[in-house]
């Protein structure tokens, strides 16, 4: 109990601040330092840094737990027993601490180190100094100078031969290194260890420069050699899975880096070594880990589950990991939810105001993280504050080439009627009163089934039922009849028929599966100002906003180039010499422009499918 009360530690050896101006304790060995603030003889046991003030010089500042012994003692000692660790057998007295301790012991399976590999891929250690000479000899070996082995001092240089000619990547590497230090807890910190921000300091680097990926993992794997600070240990594991997750190592250092991970005891260490494989196999990623990995593992949580949202207003929870690619996931929730294919689907992120749909190749924690940073570069906060934007993932059709009612019952149920019945209330389909009666009473019938006593509460939802540019065509009265009859005329239909049935009539104009997007159009003088623009299997169409008429439709196989920015889309149809030009004023131009990339590129696969077949 008193060593974990004490106040009271004496220096085992000499310390020198890295610096001048720093918040460091410089001092000598034998040296009493008294803890100030919340440091305790626990503090020293258990962490990795400690404040106290030296009483020789009475200086005050950080110093690391490692290099001082708690004396077990509630008053100042006198200076008979300060004297015993001036000798050279002080270091005996960092061995009592480390009983004290709970650092890592060594299983009977000898835990891989760099050793070997330092001689010949690592920089020569440092020149020793008499003053260095004479502690190193005291205890084992030469522990201090031992590159490979866990250190409390930044690195000055890099440990890998191969990029100390390198200046600019060397310097980069011992910045990460510093990171390291700081997520680590080795070195203090003032930014919290939450967020991503110093894993981003660690991992950036490499990410860009496949020539420091080495380095990165010889860094990691030194600071978990022989690291008698369980939280520090704890920490660096946590850096080993998330890197493990984003990049391999070269062939080289695979061998050294296979063999740390499974002679390791640690948890996490096979885990690292299952993410390893996973990366060698699938590819490394474009960005530093999302918040979420992050936050994952700090939690000891291996596994990540993402909540996706459906457009029938259910949501599922799906295992995403760092390699798992938008198509992979696509694949496993169209198994979830036993659809027949997930051809045309896609997930789709939404975040602030924009929803995004995400490439089918991308990685999908590197495409929000992507998407993440670019919302925050594009709506800086005024007092310059990190703001935290959230996100949610759907999981909806998005090209309707090979969509035919009936063909896939649970995307019908789930996907298609949601999808669609928006866009018929909107009003964007050209639709007769009698579609519009007999459609409003398969919509009643979806939503309440037999039950009849909500038929009169009709004139108050006809917004629900009826496309809203066809509401003023008759009174209320007179609408709530012709549902009712239509109503009544598909006795016995079950809810989950009404959608279908639905499906098939909507499925017959030819605007079916589009995509909507009102415009503003300045090039064709024959066509209304504002226009409505559809996009779908049959082309780009542009259709008249108020009477509904497809003015022209252009095929993909005519449209040659397109753009888009914040406020518009610009698209040629035909060729550059005699093509015309349409260009609209739209917040929705990334929409338009994904769309129309997405179904000529579906079409341009299908073609090649074509003439492979024939081909054979």
């Amino acid at each position: 109990a008193l060593f974990y009360s004490s106040k009271y530690v004496i220096a085992l050896q000499d310390y020198k601040a890295p610096g001048e101006g720093t918040s460091f304790l410089s001092f000598l060995k034998g040296d009493l330092i008294i803890l100030e603030d919340e440091s305790t003889g626990e503090t020293v046991l258990n962490s990795g840094w400690c404040i106290g003030c030296c009483e020789r010089t009475q200086e005050r500042g950080d110093f690391p737990a490692e290099i001082v012994y708690v004396l077990p003692t509630l008053t100042k000692p006198p200076p008979d027993i300060l004297a015993l660790f001036s000798v050279e057998d002080a270091h005996h007295g960092k061995r009592l601490n480390s009983v004290h301790s709970n650092g890592s012991t060594e299983g009977r399976d000898r835990p891989h180190n760099l050793a070997e590999y330092s001689l010949d891929h690592f920089r020569p250690p440092p020149k020793r100094t008499m003053s260095k000479a004479l502690s190193t000899l005291s205890s084992k070996g030469r522990g201090g100078d031992e590159l490979w082995r866990y250190s409390r001092e930044p690195l000055k240089q890099p440990l890998l031969k191969k990029l100390l000619a390198k200046e600019e990547l060397a310097e980069e590497s011992c910045l990460a290194f510093i990171a390291i230090m700081k997520y680590m807890g080795d070195l203090p910190s003032k930014r919290p260890r939450i967020g991503n921000e110093i894993t981003d300091h660690i991992f950036d680097g490499p990410l860009k420069h496949e020539i420091l990926r080495d380095e990165i993992y010889c860094q990691l794997m030194k600071q978990l050699t022989d690291n008698r600070n369980r939280l520090s240990e704890e920490r660096g594991w946590e850096l080993m899975w998330l890197s493990t997750g984003l990049f391999a190592c070269s062939q080289q250092l695979l061998k050294e880096l296979t063999l740390f991970l499974r002679t390791r005891r640690h948890p996490i260490s096979q885990d690292s070594l299952h993410r390893l494989q996973k990366t060698i196999r699938n590819g490394q990623r474009k960005y530093p880990p999302h918040q979420v990995e992050v936050e994952a593992i700090q939690h000891k949580t291996t596994q990540i589950f993402h909540k996706v949202y459906f457009p029938d207003d259910t949501d599922e929870a799906f295992e995403v990991d760092s390699s798992t690619r938008a198509k992979d996931f696509c694949h496993n929730i169209s198994q979830r939810l036993n659809l027949r294919s997930s051809e045309g689907f896609s997930l789709f992120v939404k975040i602030a105001d924009k929803v995004i749909s995400v490439p089918e190749g991308d990685f999908f924690f590197d495409f929000v993280r992507h998407l993440t940073d670019w919302i925050k570069k594009a709506r800086p906060t005024r007092d310059g504050s990190n703001p935290q934007f959230t996100y949610q993932v759907f999981f909806m059709k998005k090209l309707w080439t090979n969509t035919v009612p009936g063909k896939d019952k649970n995307a019908d149920l789930i996907f298609h009627y949601h999808q669609e019945l928006p866009k018929l209330l909107r009003g964007y389909h050209k639709c007769s009163k009698e579609e519009a009666i007999k459609l409003a009473a398969l919509v009643y019938r979806v939503r309440f089934g037999e039950s009849k006593q909500e038929l009169q509460a009709i004139p108050q939802m006809l917004r629900e039922l009826i496309p809203s540019d066809l509401i003023k065509l008759q009174n209320v009265n007179d609408w709530k009849r012709s549902i009712v009859a239509a109503y009544n005329q598909d006795a016995g239909m079950s809810p989950e028929d009404a959608k279908i049935t639905f499906l098939k009539i909507v499925y017959r104009w030819p605007t079916f599966g589009s995509a909507f997007f009102e415009v503003k159009q300045t090039t064709e003088p024959n066509y209304p100002e504002m226009l409505l623009i559809a996009i779908n299997k049959h082309g780009v169409s542009l259709i008249h906003p108020t009477s509904k008429d497809i003015l022209v439709t252009h095929p993909f196989t005519r449209i040659s180039n397109w753009s888009s920015g914040n406020t518009y889309f610009h698209m040629t149809i035909g060729n550059l010499v005699r093509g015309s030009k349409l260009l609209c004023e739209t917040s929705l131009g990334y929409k338009m422009d994904d769309l129309l990339t997405s179904y000529i590129s579906l079409m341009l696969t299908n073609m090649n499918k074509q003439r492979t077949i024939r081909v054979k």
